[in-house]
């Protein structure tokens, strides 16, 4: 059998194990999984699958944690997001999990697992504000706004509204992004996001990446003592506070914060398009969305 058709082959036993218990999960919530339900989920396994492969792991490695897979998948239906989609819309990680079990004398141990994590792209929340915003009828093409660009504010009296004026220059760092969103009763919506806003974001990235930082204060966050864990928390907020003193470049750019900095946030090549997806993502989020059916809503409320 040729190294194609043994992967179609292992590929569609996979899709026979999962499908039924996603369709039924959905027709038990009212959900009827339509066929653009039905390609997400088979483009979510075909891509979760190569990104298993990347890292050397099978579907039924011992190693892989896979309890969260068929939620995955059941997120990935009732929402319609599409990892094939181009610019994607959702896209799958392995991580590492750690967890505690005790052994058959007792005695806790640690044990680590690989989990495939499941993260919406900038387009999937727009996919998702298309398709579940409350009285959304139509989702504009976003606007980039450079710093070097003409831009002036929209302006309200009462509820009549002045639209924003924007005259692209094509030159310098985008500096906010607006949607310009429709409603069903024909009103436009500007929803604007701040560039210099996206340091809440880069706080929560960095307070994500010191969970476990003990700054060689102990040996470990679960070895730490009280008087440890005090000083431990000191430094963090020191951190923290450095990052509101310098404003997102300058914090991005300093060598002592690179450190626990990932590098998706702090390359040349990724930043900016990092920054954009937080505005982005910061304007969408916002908006308020009418799921209709529990198991959507708690999906949403999942995958972010």
């Amino acid at each position: 059998m040729s190294e194609k058709k043994q992967f179609s082959t292992a590929l569609a036993k996979i899709n026979d194990a999962y499908f039924p218990m996603i369709e039924r999960q959905l027709t038990g919530n009212g959900i009827k999984m339509d066929d653009y339900s039905k390609q997400c989920v088979l483009n979510a396994i075909s891509s979760i699958n190569n990104v298993l492969d990347q890292n050397g792991i099978g579907w039924n490695d011992p190693q892989l944690d896979q309890s969260n897979i068929t939620q995955i998948l059941l997120n990935v239906a009732s929402l319609k997001l599409n990892s094939s989609a181009n610019p994607n819309e959702v896209y799958f990680q392995v991580r590492n999990v750690k967890y505690q079990r005790r052994d058959k004398n007792g005695k806790e141990v640690i044990e680590w697992k690989k989990q495939i994590e499941m993260g919406i792209e900038g387009d999937g929340n727009d996919a998702i504000l298309a398709r579940f915003g409350r009285d959304v009828k139509t989702v504009h093409q976003y606007w980039l706004v450079r710093e070097d660009d003409e831009f002036e504010y929209p302006s309200y009296v009462g509820v009549e509204v002045t639209p924003p004026k924007w005259t692209p220059k094509g030159t310098g760092k985008v500096v906010r992004v607006v949607y310009p969103i429709e409603k069903t009763n024909g009103v436009i919506e500007y929803h604007i996001a701040e560039r210099e806003d996206v340091i809440k974001n880069l706080i929560a990235h960095v307070n994500n990446n010191l969970m476990n930082e003990t700054f060689g204060i102990a040996k470990s966050r679960y070895e730490a003592t009280a008087k440890q864990r005090a000083e431990i928390q000191k430094k963090k907020r020191e951190i923290i506070e450095k990052i509101k003193s310098l404003g997102l470049d300058r914090a991005l750019e300093d060598e002592e914060l690179q450190q626990y900095i990932s590098p998706a946030w702090k390359d040349e090549q990724s930043k900016e398009s990092m920054i954009i997806r937080k505005m982005r993502n910061n304007i969408v989020k916002k908006i308020p969305k009418d799921f209709g059916v529990a198991l959507v809503e708690m999906s949403y409320e999942d995958s972010t």
